[in-house]
């Protein structure tokens, strides 16, 4: 019995709750929120005809509508507000709630203060999604009872109820969800830390120290997991006052997971045991192994080798990273919406056997193009772009030193179809068709799941009798 669970369930009855933006995360809140009794309602930028159907399904559940430019007036008249991940925390409107007594939170803070369990949190600027999906595999695989959310699936607040105290539940958190909340896991991990997101955070040292927030409440009885090779979070481990275990590509550590001569171990001080073989992970390139190192320190003392060595012969990774779609004639369509900064598609172009038709492009975070400009003139056959960032990413490859017109042609197209299309026309046998847009997908889609999906949709549209 969770009774903290449930004196909070108690405490929401003619509670005036509002929550800040119908995200994936909300969705399925907004109608438990209402079921214990609250006063619901819903704020949301969108219009009711761009919110569609759905509008009338939230209203038929009793929860109130505040839709259109005006929706975050009155916020001081609720007693909870639940922002959605991407709302900036000291967003003014929201300030003027706290100054007036109102409790702001979101899906997540609640969620670490409720959870009856075990908690394992994954963040960085690349790879966390792959990551905690690893570790939830080799929890698994151990036979632990695993509940796998936070930035991916689905809201996990809802679920708790079956939650039984000797579960583990595995998170990612994305630097927007850090951004705000006091929390402490059992075990942080953090992948590595690059420029991103700054179109939501004021400059690169804020978006920094969000990320330092997984591990700044942890104690010596937690565990933190940081990549040696990566300048930040390097000194994340110098920093924290839990025990820390490292991993690295390039020096044998003494506590942690380390590659040498091809080969993944991990080291206990004088205990050093080995794992697998880099060549015989199942997932595809250096970025995976990485991942898969950070995955193998953070089950340290649960997963035995022989079992780390199962998952990562046989798991084939996340919807959406590396996916391959379909062969068609020859021409093989890689579905990488995941990669939403410039630094995950420069690690999928790493990962394949041949130069790809590359589709890009997308919401503007405002990082620079300019590394991943010279990956691409190494490393892609075509270029196709479209979105908001379609003219940047075109401009940068262009001022490479490395751009040679007459063998990577370039062209900007109106939408996702058009350039699948394109590509398709393009393609030969032996080619690949890559979508990884370097950017988030927010200026077309509501997220990367569905700029994925609608990728799968196109590539399983096309008709031909050469399918594979």
């Amino acid at each position: 019995m969770n009774e903290r669970l449930n004196s909070f369930y108690r405490e929401l009855k003619d509670k005036k709750v509002s929550f800040i933006g119908l995200g994936r995360s909300h969705r399925e809140l907004l109608g438990m929120f209402a079921a214990k009794g609250a006063q619901v309602s819903l704020r949301d930028k969108r219009t009711r005809e761009q919110i569609g159907e759905e509008a009338d399904r939230l209203e038929a559940m009793g929860i109130r509508l505040l839709l259109g430019e005006n929706y975050l007036e009155g916020l001081c008249s609720e007693d909870l507000l639940l922002r959605t991940p991407g709302m900036y925390y000291f967003h003014p409107a929201l300030q003027q709630a706290r100054q007036a007594g109102v409790a702001v939170t979101s899906e997540m803070e609640l969620f670490f203060d409720l959870c009856p369990c075990k908690i394992y949190a994954v963040t960085g600027s690349d790879g966390k999604t792959t990551t905690s999906s690893i570790i939830a595999e080799l929890l698994k695989a151990a036979g632990k009872t695993v509940h796998l959310g936070g930035n991916i699936g689905k809201p996990l607040l809802c679920e708790i109820p079956s939650f039984g105290p000797d579960d583990i539940a595995v998170l990612e958190l994305s630097s927007f969800q850090l951004h705000s909340i006091d929390i402490r896991p059992n075990v942080a991990v953090v992948t590595n830390v690059s420029p991103n997101h700054l179109d939501k955070h004021p400059d690169f040292d804020d978006y920094v120290n969000a990320k330092r927030q997984i591990f700044a409440n942890q104690t010596a009885e937690d565990v933190l997991v940081v990549n040696s090779d990566n300048a930040f979070t390097a000194r994340f481990g110098e920093e924290a006052h839990s025990r820390v275990l490292r991993f690295s590509r390039k020096e044998t550590l003494k506590n942690g997971v380390f590659c040498r001569n091809g080969m993944i171990y991990r080291s206990r001080g004088y205990e050093v045991e080995s794992i697998i073989p880099a060549s015989e992970i199942l997932l595809p390139g250096v970025h995976n192994v990485e991942n898969y190192m950070a995955a193998f320190a953070a089950v340290d003392e649960i997963v035995s080798p022989e079992l780390c060595r199962a998952v990562a012969r046989s798991y084939g990774g996340v919807t959406h990273r590396l996916e391959l779609i379909r062969k068609l004639g020859g021409v093989s369509y890689i579905n990488d919406s995941i990669a939403t900064s410039p630094t995950r598609t420069i690690a999928g172009l790493r990962a394949m056997r041949a130069k790809p038709i590359l589709i890009a492009g997308g919401h503007d975070k405002h990082v620079s193009f300019d590394g991943l400009a010279d990956e691409i003139c190494e490393r892609v056959r075509a270029l196709f772009l479209t979105g908001d960032t379609a003219e940047q990413i075109a401009i940068a490859v262009r001022r490479s030193v490395f751009y040679d017109p007459m063998r990577l042609p370039i062209k900007i197209v109106p939408d996702l179809t058009t350039a699948v299309l394109s590509a398709r026309e393009m393609a030969v046998p032996g080619d690949i068709v890559l979508l990884s847009p370097a950017c988030s997908s927010f200026d077309r889609f509501r997220n990367f799941a569905e700029r994925g999906d609608k990728f799968r949709e196109i590539v399983m549209g096309f008709k031909d009798d050469e399918a594979e």
